[in-house]
């Protein structure tokens, strides 16, 4: 299982983006986390900005297509796309996330 993190501008870009993963089933799980503040190195400045954080479960196999997908449906020039594997995930809940994808 894969862990990908994505951010967005705001509650509505998030909730949207959210939703078209995981009807195109490259995610069985995205979450949104609330507003939080972004410090970043941007175009020669620091900015900090207001993002909401995506939480997006998904399979290694599915990566590949969710990365062209956050890119192609994306409001940010680039995109923060990170992918973590999950060392350890309990059986119930990987189970889940393959009948789900």
């Amino acid at each position: 299982m894969l862990i990908v993190f994505t951010t967005t501008p705001n509650s509505e870009e998030a909730e949207t983006l959210a939703k078209k993963i995981v009807e195109a089933k490259l995610a069985a799980c995205v979450q949104v986390l609330p507003p939080m503040k972004s410090f970043y190195f941007w175009e020669g400045e620091v900015q900090n900005e207001s993002e909401h954080l995506l939480l997006i479960k998904t399979l290694p196999e599915k990566y590949s297509i969710l990365e062209s997908f956050i890119q192609g449906n994306h409001s940010y020039e680039v995109p923060e796309i990170v992918a973590v594997p999950s060392e350890k995930v309990s059986a119930d809940y990987l189970s889940w996330i393959k009948e789900s994808l």
